[in-house]
């Protein structure tokens, strides 16, 4: 067995998101879990809190002209709050200033879209590119590129860090022909961590107490909206906006916790999504699902159900006369999850030979 080792994890785990937190959580457990002392580096910026702030307040521009919404917001916040007081952190220091952080064995980079150049707050930020890190070893797990679409180069600057990386693995494809043409190196592929690694909640929540499938996302089309409650009405089902206000749901739990979250989407008749997380964890619990495609995350879900083989749970504007409601009454197709397997042992052998001393 390898030699304990002292291991930071660098991630967007600030962020007031349900699979930012669990992808991070899932992570640094797993890692504790293979004997390692292992912390997520607890990165601070004024402006990156003010933007995660106004952001959890009001997470579409459409809710800036009500305040009805407010105090379930802030629930949410305060349960993401105290959710990440229990995570293992590294002390506090400066986004800006890595050489004020603790040393470390080994940094794992990643599961997340932390190389993003388009991210409106992290977009660019070098340590998550390596630089200043106070660690001889850096590698990655999960890392994702986001929207930034492999069409596009990188500038040197960011290409030129990467190569210092010891072993870099990625989530998507996109983030797999950057690396390989930017970098030039052959990145592994493997899986999100909340796919990956099984989420624990510490806590119980309150379900709803008839058939329900979660809605999880935001600025729905109309169109997808409409059939959605259809297919609802007619199959029984009560359609509940989890930790964002839809006004086509019947409930909104916005002041759902981390915990609340997995509950819910583990225990739902099926899913209702336009997140790339909705995707994940409709996977991770085998429930139905149905995924509509939006500009902004489309390139990661595109990627991601692709790899799975899960193309019809997709909904695009080409498609969105057809019944594909349907699939939210159908289970998993079997080969999907054949391939999930796959992938499991291939992304724990990555982490096995990078975790080694």
């Amino acid at each position: 067995m390898a030699c304990s080792q002292r291991i930071g994890i660098l991630t967007f785990h600030k962020c007031f998101n349900y699979g930012a937190y669990w992808q991070a959580r899932c992570l640094v457990e797993a890692v504790r879990g293979l004997g390692h002392n292992a912390v997520i580096l607890d990165h601070h910026s004024w402006r990156v809190n003010l933007s995660e702030w106004k952001c959890g307040f009001f997470p579409s521009s459409l809710e800036f002209r009500s305040l009805t919404a407010w105090p379930a917001y802030s629930g949410k916040l305060r349960a993401f709050q105290k959710a990440r007081s229990r995570l293992p952190l590294s002390p506090k220091f400066s986004l800006h200033q890595p050489a004020s952080m603790d040393a470390f064995d080994l940094v794992i980079v990643g599961s997340d879209e932390v190389w993003n150049l388009k991210h409106p707050w992290y977009g660019g930020v070098e340590i998550f590119f390596g630089q200043g890190i106070r660690s001889p070893r850096l590698v990655s797990y999960a890392a994702s590129f986001g929207n930034y679409p492999a069409s596009e180069q990188l500038p040197r600057q960011f290409s030129d860090d990467l190569r210092q990386f010891e072993a870099i693995s990625v989530r998507d494809h996109n983030s797999r022909q950057l690396i390989h043409d930017e970098v030039g190196v052959e990145p592994v592929l493997v899986l999100d961590p909340c796919l990956q690694f099984e989420p624990t909640p510490d806590s119980e929540s309150q379900l709803p107490d008839q058939p329900y499938a979660v809605v999880y996302g935001l600025g729905f089309t109309r169109p997808f909206a409409q059939q959605v409650k259809r297919w609802a009405t007619g199959a029984g089902v009560r359609l509940v906006s989890v930790g964002y206000y839809n006004a086509w749901a019947d409930e909104s739990r916005l002041s759902a916790s981390p915990d609340d979250f997995i509950h819910l989407m583990r225990n739902a008749h099926a899913v209702v999504t336009n997140y790339f997380h909705g995707c994940i964890f409709s996977l991770r619990y085998e429930r139905p699902f149905v995924c509509e495609a939006l500009p902004y995350r489309a390139i990661k879900i595109q990627d991601l159900l692709a790899t799975l083989g899960a193309e019809r749970h997709q909904v695009r504007p080409e498609n969105m006369a057809e019944s594909w409601t349907e699939r939210l009454n159908i289970p998993l197709n079997p080969e999907i999850l054949a391939r999930i397997n796959g992938l499991r042992e291939c992304s724990q052998a990555y982490l096995n030979q990078v975790l080694r001393a």
